[in-house]
């Protein structure tokens, strides 16, 4: 896996978090009307998985560009999906979402599945994830307009 780093606020995780996920791992949430998604509604397809919260700016920064890719290459097979975390009590991440016009669902609760299975520091923090369930890239950029991330996705879609 590669992580692009952010010089504005990430660093690189230790090399025991690297080793560790190289392979996406099996999660379960629920989205803000109760239906529950999981790891393997993805299974085959080309994911992008945004840890955010509500309250982050860096995320509200990011999340534009993220929608752009999303519905650039949705045709083409991408999949994403945001998970909150680290919410407050009355937060509504979804519909956060949809009032600033970003396009792909919200999962929410995710603080145990970003901080567990994901090994996750802080947000927004986004791992490209390719068809066969590898870890490509993890990111804490928050700069929605970096080159890096188009070329992610374009490496995860097929020829």
């Amino acid at each position: 896996m590669i992580f692009i780093s952010s010089l504005a606020h990430a660093a690189e995780p230790d090399a025991p978090t690297k080793a560790k996920l190289k392979m996406a791992p099996q999660w379960s949430l629920f989205d803000a009307q109760g239906n529950e998604v999981k790891s393997s509604d993805f299974k085959g397809k080309p994911l992008v998985i945004h840890f955010w919260a509500t309250w982050c700016p860096y995320c509200k920064k990011l999340q534009p560009g993220l929608d752009k890719l999303y519905k650039k290459y949705q045709a083409q097979g991408l999949q994403m999906i945001a998970i909150s975390s680290l919410e407050e009590e009355d937060a509504k991440p979804q519909e956060e979402l949809t009032a600033r016009g970003i396009s792909f669902k919200t999962l929410i609760n995710g603080d145990k599945v970003g901080m567990e299975k994901f090994f996750v520091s802080g947000t927004p923090t986004t791992f490209f994830i390719n068809a066969q369930g590898q870890v490509v890239v993890a990111t804490r950029l928050s700069d929605p307009n970096d080159p890096r991330l188009e070329q992610v996705v374009k490496s995860l879609l097929p020829n």
